[in-house]
């Protein structure tokens, strides 16, 4: 009986091996399945962290790269800002140079000025002085010549008048008689030690005959005068000729007396180095 009953238990031993095979490769299964799926679920998680983290630092990297275009602009900005500041410097260096240079062109201007005015009127006084000298000089040649023949003072200087009773042309005649050359010689005289006059001969003729006639006739006058005065030292350059013909008569009438008085040269003088007061005003 009782190698009945360890044969029994043998038996049953046996019997229960193989279920408890099968039971730990199922087990086995399980947990490997376990592993694949918990595998698969952190490879996931992993995946997903990682994507995660590739958007960040994509992100993260647009973020450098627009901070440093920000600060390139920035930067640009700033190296544009001290361009201007430094050529404002320079223009306002150069204004300040430029405003240095006007003030001394309008110093040395003024001071030009100065000069020119003072210039100025030390040779305003000189030719007031010079002018009072002239004029003398011509109050004592018309005092000489007034002791040949009539004459007067105009505005430009002296004018002789050699009428009747100092020159007599014959009526149509041009001719000089030997009296009227003493007295044109004693003219000459004087007048050849004059310096800075200009001498105009002027000729006349009474009312009788045309004007283009008694036009030439007063011409050859004037001329025969000139002719004269020439041969007795004055120099042609300083002296012209003008005729006026039956014009301008000294007096008035149609006798023989005021046609003879009419029959005249006269005898301009005019100071050329001198101007008239109201030219230099």
């Amino acid at each position: 009986m009782a190698h009945l009953s360890d044969d029994h238990s043998e038996f049953a031993l046996e019997s229960t091996l193989p279920n408890a095979r099968g039971s730990s490769r199922s087990a086995f299964m399980l947990l490997a399945v376990v592993v694949v799926v918990a595998l698969g679920v952190l490879s996931y998680l992993v995946l997903s962290r990682l994507s995660h983290m590739d958007q960040q630092v994509s992100q993260l990297r647009t973020q450098v790269e627009e901070s440093n275009m920000k600060a390139e602009a920035a930067s640009s900005k700033a190296d544009s800002a001290l361009g201007r500041a430094s050529q404002a410097e320079q223009n306002a260096q150069s204004a300040a140079s430029q405003r240095d240079q006007a003030e001394k062109a309008k110093t040395q201007f003024q001071q030009q000025a100065q000069q020119a005015q003072q210039q100025a009127a030390e040779a305003q006084a000189k030719s007031e002085e010079y002018r009072k000298e002239r004029e003398a000089e011509l109050g004592r040649l018309q005092e000489a010549l007034g002791q040949i023949a009539s004459t007067r003072r105009t505005a430009m200087g002296l004018v002789m008048t050699l009428g009747s009773k100092s020159i007599r042309f014959d009526f149509d005649k041009s001719d000089l008689h030997p009296v009227d050359k003493e007295v044109l010689s004693r003219i000459a005289g004087i007048l050849s030690t004059l310096k800075g006059y200009q001498i105009s001969v002027y000729g006349y003729t009474d009312d009788i005959g045309t004007q283009e006639y008694n036009q030439k006739l007063s011409e050859r006058r004037a001329r025969s005068v000139y002719d004269y005065l020439a041969h007795n030292g004055l120099d042609p350059r300083i002296m012209t000729t003008k005729g006026f013909g039956k014009a301008d008569p000294l007096v008035p009438g149609d006798s023989e007396q005021a046609r003879a008085i009419n029959r005249r040269v006269e005898i301009g003088l005019v100071d050329s180095t001198i101007k008239p007061i109201s030219s230099l005003n």
